[in-house]
């Protein structure tokens, strides 16, 4: 269902007052009640390899597992770039599932070229055929509620922020209404088949033996400078064999090229994997369990 304006205007209006559902305490950007200290030590971290960076950033994670989550800014709005291709996959899919079909051959050549290489074109037919309305109503669904679709229909000028990235990364990688398991599935494949080009971001420093599910963006706006994103699944066993379950989403924007942009995602990257590695997790949790990202 569509949203209207004016519940739009009262969310962006309520917004910086208050925290997303899924905010850390307000001493720092990182909490968790099993692992306060380690989400602590991650949230200094963070906050030290984003020091002097040029430009605006905003960081989500969420480690299942550890029950360590961060918000840092991510309330955030920033032009969502081809991240948004992600949200157009799953409102497909959802479309699907409520229509009782598999997709059709057309759809599942559109949707792979739309994730795996990134087409513009293949997404821009989706987006048409799925539709906005199908596709707000998918927010609402996914518990997207900061997420604001651009009034003149261009989806590379989705209004996204971290916390709702998460929330999607979090539906994608678990039992949900929202999508059936086949479907989750599938999408996570599209997001691991990503062209070798593409493999940057929040894969960066991932420990040996975890998988990785990547979707990224990357948008030039003319005296704006760069919007460069990324939102990563991870999954699979670590360098200790811990079972791991955990996402990170980075946005930047107002950097002075790509390649900045990039390398600031993946100081963060590398920091939070480092980190989480560090924090080991009970050996019960070290086998695969129904839910997982794959």
């Amino acid at each position: 269902m569509a949203r209207s304006l004016a519940a739009l205007a009262l969310a962006a209006a309520l917004l910086p007052a208050a925290a997303p559902a899924r905010a850390a305490a307000p001493d720092g950007p990182c909490s968790s009640s099993r692992h306060p200290k380690a989400a602590d030590r991650l949230g200094a971290r963070i906050r030290q390899a984003l020091r002097g960076r040029a430009g605006t950033e905003s960081v989500a994670v969420y480690d299942r597992e550890r029950g360590i989550r961060c918000a840092l800014a991510a309330g955030r709005h920033y032009d969502s770039a081809s991240v948004v291709k992600v949200t157009v996959l799953g409102a497909l899919l959802r479309q699907a599932a409520d229509e009782d079909r598999p997709l059709t051959g057309t759809e599942r050549i559109r949707a792979r070229r739309m994730i795996t290489r990134s087409d513009n074109r293949a997404t821009s037919a989706l987006w048409r055929s799925v539709g906005r309305a199908r596709i707000a109503n998918f927010l609402d669904l996914a518990g997207m509620t900061h997420t604001e679709l651009d009034p003149g229909g261009r989806w590379g000028l989705t209004q996204i922020t971290a916390h709702d990235e998460i929330e999607l990364l979090d539906r994608l990688t678990s039992p949900s209404a929202l999508l059936p398991a086949r479907s989750r599935a599938y999408a996570l494949k599209l997001m691991h088949e990503v062209v070798p080009a593409q493999r940057w971001g929040t894969p960066a420093g991932r420990p040996a033996g975890v998988v990785w599910h990547v979707k990224n963006g990357w948008l030039p706006r003319p005296g704006r400078h760069w919007r460069v994103h990324s939102i990563g699944g991870f999954d699979g066993h670590g360098d200790h064999g811990h079972g791991e379950n955990y996402m990170i989403v980075v946005l930047t924007r107002d950097t002075p090229s790509m390649a900045y942009g990039i390398d600031t995602i993946e100081r963060v990257a590398r920091t939070v994997h480092r980190e989480l590695a560090r924090t080991k997790l009970p050996k019960s949790l070290g086998r695969p369990r129904k839910g997982s990202l794959t």
